[in-house]
């Protein structure tokens, strides 16, 4: 008869660990209730069947990798969907359903996916003996240190669908948070993007005729206009100037965005360049005091989260 490992709650709210005999889960849920505990995490004691070959023989580590994830994914899971996992994960542990029950219900309810495939790895490592949290971290891609950490301390502390509900908040009220920043910065940016294109058009249409007017009068014109004149020719590619500057500037407009972009994702691949680049943009004049507020309300909000969880202070901030 298969055995269980499980982890409950006793009358008084002190957490428990066992084992109980059973032909199944729900059996084994039933025996637990019988001596006066709420289950929290349910699993049974097995072998992994990852851990073997059709003929018997161990597994090389990365025969086992590639036959755990049951394919290939590349990149992180989307923060959008690793919400609403943890949403219906604190949903099916608050109703008392078994962990491993409730991440294979969600394992197979996912689409062909990062998520999907993480899922499974995190089944199998919770079959075999590990914690939530442990299975969790071995997959930083889609759950960061925070959600590991407050995973830990809900199992610590018996409270897992509690510490569950709360990080599904957390994530949600992040979320909610980026869909404003993102919606107050489209407004000014497609404003900068309008006005570039018509300065541009000005300079490439408009100001060539007036400069034909003004060479049939046949005065010397001011400096201002002179300039103004020598511009426009540069970016209608009418200006005499060597190298790479005989580039018309309505080209530089378009590609000099992209370059500038480009530029600030190399250097922020260095640890001083990130340094660098995050201290410019906190000092610009509009962006930076945003941006500052935006990094304090989610501080603050980090921290409260994971002392309420039951995180040391001390952890917590580091």
């Amino acid at each position: 008869m298969p055995t269980f490992q499980y982890e409950a709650l006793d009358k008084a709210g002190k957490q428990q660990k066992g084992v109980v005999e059973a032909a199944s889960s729900d059996e084994a849920i039933q025996r637990i209730k019988l001596q006066g505990y709420f289950p929290t995490s349910v699993r049974e004691q097995r072998v992994k069947k990852s851990a073997r070959g059709a003929d018997g023989d161990a597994l090389t580590p990365t025969q086992n990798k590639k036959k755990k994830g049951g394919g290939i994914s590349i990149g992180k899971v989307r923060k959008k969907h690793l919400t609403v996992f943890t949403r219906q994960l604190s949903t099916l542990q608050d109703a008392g359903l078994p962990l491993l029950r409730s991440l294979q219900i969600l394992e197979a309810q996912q689409k062909p996916g990062k998520l999907k495939y993480t899922l499974l790895g995190v089944v199998e490592d919770v079959e075999g003996g590990s914690s939530l949290s442990e299975a969790m971290s071995r997959h930083p891609k889609a759950f960061d240190t925070l959600y590991c950490k407050m995973v830990a301390a809900g199992e610590v502390g018996g409270v897992l669908d509690v510490i569950l509900q709360r990080l599904a908040e957390f994530m949600e009220k992040a979320q909610r948070l980026k869909r404003k920043i993102v919606g107050a910065m489209i407004y000014p940016i497609a404003v900068i993007i309008v006005a570039i294109g018509i300065v541009t058009g000005i300079m490439y249409f408009i100001i060539p005729k007036f400069k034909e007017i003004f060479a049939d009068f046949g005065v010397e014109l001011p400096a201002l206009t002179v300039g103004l004149t020598n511009a426009s020719a540069w970016v209608a590619g009418n200006y005499p100037t060597p190298g790479a500057m005989a580039i018309p500037g309505a080209v530089w407009v378009i590609i000099s965005p992209v370059a500038i972009f480009l530029f600030f994702k190399l250097i922020r691949m260095t640890n001083p360049g990130r340094a660098t680049t995050d201290t410019i943009v906190l000092y610009m004049p509009v962006v930076g005091k945003l941006i500052r507020k935006t990094v304090i309300a989610r501080f603050t909000r980090t921290l409260g989260t994971l002392v309420a969880a039951g995180v040391p202070i001390l952890e917590a901030i580091t």
